[in-house]
């Protein structure tokens, strides 16, 4: 599989975003042998046959993405994201720690979120509208 790829080899891109056992990971930070026996998904892994995930057909919409380099791991962490807040897990910029339930999806808390991803070509206004359209899609 081609879709993951090689960033900085130091974790600090997220170009190699992947969802281990349910968490998103820095897959170049990662030993395999640390996820055996976890599912591990990668870009390649959340189409189903010829229907794309909701957030891959967010990017695309909303041109979350330039050169495309960094896309996969966009994706996949964007993906994670929207488990994250349905599971009411907090981030930095989570105004009320206390209350149960989804996490209130603002563009700051998407920045934040998204922050352990790069983008060099600075495709964020388009990443940040489509994990807003994605969230709001996935709500429905």
């Amino acid at each position: 599989m081609t879709g993951t790829k090689k960033g900085c080899d130091h974790g600090q891109c997220g170009s190699c975003t992947v969802i281990a056992g349910g968490r998103r990971i820095n897959s170049c930070l990662s030993l395999a042998l640390v996820h055996q026996g976890d599912t591990v998904t990668t870009i390649e892994g959340l189409a189903h046959g010829d229907q794309l995930h909701p957030v891959q057909t967010a990017f695309l919409e909303h041109d979350g993405y330039q050169c495309g380099y960094c896309t996969p791991g966009q994706i996949m962490s964007a993906v994670a994201l929207l488990d994250e807040v349905r599971k009411g897990q907090p981030s930095q910029v989570t105004p009320e720690l206390r209350k149960a339930g989804p996490v209130e999806l603002t563009p700051d808390e998407i920045k934040e979120r998204m922050s352990g991803n790069l983008c060099r070509c600075g495709a964020y206004p388009g990443i940040v509208a489509a994990v807003q359209q994605a969230y709001g899609q996935t709500q429905s």
